[in-house]
């Protein structure tokens, strides 16, 4: 069933919304847990993410910032820190040897490896004691917030492609 704003049932769009935060929330805050335990700060950990996850396994410090919501100066710090820690190593941009860039480490690629290996059991656990109407709740808010459209049916899911 799809959730939108349009709908007639507005306490169930933000009872979806509601469902969508909620799981959002406790995920992350289960990602955060397991980067404390790995004694890294949770937004050194989205950084070292954000850096091996882009297309190129490599940012500058700038699309650090942007990717983390946070300032320049304060990503150059963070990016400082990692850099200090073992995590990050600075590389010059193969098409612009002008531009620096930051990329993970052996050591940073361990690290996300193990805190990843900790998440997903307890994201596991986590996941396994939805219900199928939280699960479809959070997808439906989630897929209407990128612009595509869900049709939920009892038998089948279907891709309608972007909304406009």
């Amino acid at each position: 069933m799809l959730r939108s704003r349009s709908t007639s049932d507005r306490h169930r769009y933000f009872h979806s919304i509601a469902e969508t935060r909620y799981v959002l929330r406790k995920i992350f805050r289960l990602v955060e847990a397991q980067a404390k335990l790995a004694r890294i700060d949770p937004l050194a950990h989205q950084g070292l993410l954000q850096i091996y996850g882009s297309t190129n396994a490599s940012l500058m410090v700038k699309e650090v910032a942007e990717r983390l919501d946070i300032s320049p100066p304060f990503a150059s710090n963070l990016v400082k820190s990692l850099l200090k820690q073992g995590y990050l190593k600075r590389q010059r941009d193969t098409a612009d040897q002008r531009i620096a860039r930051v990329a993970i480490t052996k050591k940073g690629r361990e690290l996300l490896y193990q805190i990843d290996e900790r998440v997903k059991t307890e994201v596991d656990c986590f996941t396994q004691q939805l219900s199928q109407d939280q699960q479809e709740a959070v997808v439906s808010v989630l897929m209407h917030y990128i612009g595509v459209s869900l049709n939920v049916s009892t038998q089948s899911r279907v891709w309608l492609g972007p909304t406009n």
